[in-house]
C-alpha cells in the first residue's frame, strides 16, 4: 500500500515576514575609507581657507619635532579610523590592537614636553603660550567632519561595543583634526606641540568614550 506524502503548507507568519524583507547593501570598508578621506580633505581646505597653511613648514622649514609630532598623530588617527570602520561590520578575527600601540607611541610626545620643561631653566615661561589655546580649540573643531563621517558610517552598521567604537571615533577624529589644524601652526617647539597638539586627542578620547556611545547603539 503506497502512502501519500502530506503536503506541508507554509507558515503564513513566515510568508508575511519574508514579504517585508528588503535587500540591504553590504557595508564595504573601502567605501567608509573614501568617506573619511573626503572629510579630511574638506577639513584641510577649511583650515587653509580660515587660517592659511604654513607652507614654510610643509616645505621642510619646520623642526624635526614638528614632523615627528604630526607623523605620530597621523599614525594614531589612521589606526583608529581603521578600527572604527571595521566595527561597523564586526566579524571573527577583527583586531583592534593597532590603536593601542599608536596611543603608546603618541604618549611619548607630552612626556618629551614635560621632560623639556623640567630640564629648562625657565620651564614655567614655556607654559605661557599665547597660541596654545588656539591650537587646542582648533584641533577640536577640525575634528568635526571626520567624527561626523565615522558616526554616520557606524550607524549604518552594527558595532558590538559602542563604548570602544566611540573611543576610537573620538581619538581618530581629534588626532587627524590636530594634524590638519597643525598644518597652519607656525610654532614647532617641543612643549607647544607635545602639549597643545596632543591635548585635543585626550579630550576627544573622553568625549568619544562617554558621549558618543548613545549615538552608536542600534
Amino acid at each position: 500500500m503506497n502512502s501519500e506524502r502530506k503536503r506541508v503548507s507554509p507558515n503564513p507568519l513566515i510568508e508575511q515576514m519574508a514579504a517585508d524583507l528588503q535587500p540591504v547593501r553590504s557595508i564595504r570598508f573601502r567605501d567608509g575609507l573614501i568617506l573619511v578621506t573626503l572629510a579630511i580633505i574638506v577639513t584641510i581646505l577649511g583650515v587653509d581657507f580660515i587660517k592659511g597653511l604654513w607652507f614654510n613648514g610643509l616645505s621642510g622649514g619646520a623642526s624635526a619635532f614638528f614632523v615627528i609630532t604630526n607623523g605620530l598623530l597621523l599614525i594614531l588617527g589612521c589606526a583608529s579610523v581603521s578600527s572604527a570602520l571595521k566595527m561597523a561590520a564586526p566579524r571573527v578575527g577583527n583586531s583592534h590592537d593597532g590603536p593601542k600601540w599608536a596611543m603608546a607611541m603618541a604618549a611619548v610626545l607630552p612626556l618629551a614636553a614635560f621632560v623639556t620643561l623640567i630640564g629648562h631653566d625657565h620651564g614655567t615661561s614655556l607654559l605661557n603660550d599665547p597660541y596654545g589655546l588656539d591650537c587646542f580649540v582648533g584641533g577640536l573643531w577640525a575634528a568635526a567632519a571626520t567624527a561626523g563621517a565615522l558616526v554616520y558610517w557606524l550607524r549604518k552598521g552594527a558595532p558590538v561595543s559602542p563604548n570602544l567604537a566611540g573611543l576610537h571615533v573620538g581619538v581618530a577624529s581629534t588626532a587627524l583634526g590636530s594634524v590638519a589644524y597643525g598644518l597652519a601652526c607656525p610654532i614647532d617647539g617641543v612643549v607647544h606641540l607635545g602639549l597643545w597638539h596632543v591635548a585635543p586627542v585626550v579630550a576627544g578620547a573622553i568625549i568619544g568614550r562617554y558621549a558618543l556611545p548613545r549615538l552608536l547603539r542600534w
